[in-house]
Parts: C-alpha cells; structure tokens; sequence
C-alpha cells in the first residue's frame, strides 16, 4: 500500500499538475494586470469626470438658451401679429360703431347698452 505521501509526491512531481500550476498562475498574472488596468483608468476617469460633466453641462445650457430665445423671438412675432390684428379690429368697429351710435342718439333710439358711467358702449358680433 502507497502512503499519502507517496501518493502526494507522484501528483506534485506530473505534467498535468504543472501544467494546472501553471496556467492558474497565468490566470492570477492576467487577473492583477487587468485589475490594474481597470484601476488606472478609473483614476483617469475620475480626472475627467469633472471636465466633462462642466462640457456637458455648458452644451446643455447652451442650448437651452437657444431654445429660449428662439421661442421669446416666436412669442414676440405672435403678440405683434395678434395685437396687429386686435388694433386693426378695434380701428374698423370704431369706424363702423360711431357713425351708428351719433344717428341713434340724435334719433332718439340707442341700441347700445349705458354703462355705469352713463356713456353707450357698442356690442359686435363675433366674427370667426
């Protein structure tokens, strides 16, 4: 009968298990060098972060200040067509309104509704 020891000597003293050594040594070289790539360029990265954080918040504002102006500038161009359009509309009941209400009053049949005031205001139909 073959003793332990003997047993562990045959085993240690093989190929394959020189060859098993071996490549769990290389795996460990691998492992440490890796590590140590991961390592470094997470440093590096941690470096950077802060830059490219700062870059892409200044693209992001930047931006958005585009976005604003452009839509201050859009905002301005509907108020100044619309408030076009009102004092047009105003400029043309005025007109039509005022000859209407004096032929009435002087006719002595108002049409128009008093205000608190006591002066006669003119209604217009909505026009679509």
């Amino acid at each position: 009968m073959t003793t332990i020891v003997t047993q562990a000597k045959k085993i240690t003293e093989s190929k394959p298990f020189y060859a098993l050594t071996g490549a769990g040594d290389f795996a460990v070289e691998k492992a440490r060098a890796y590590a140590s790539t991961v390592q470094d360029r997470a440093e590096t990265v941690a470096r950077e972060l802060p830059e490219k954080a700062r870059g892409y918040a200044d693209a992001a504002a930047t931006q958005i200040n585009r976005l604003y102006d452009d839509l201050a500038t859009r905002g301005r161009k509907v108020v100044s067509r619309v408030s076009g359009e009102a004092a047009l509309e105003l400029t043309e009941v005025s007109e039509t309104a005022e000859p209407a209400i004096a032929a009435e009053v002087t006719s002595g049949t108002t049409t128009g509704k008093r205000t608190t005031g006591g002066r006669t205001r003119a209604t217009t139909a909505n026009r679509g």
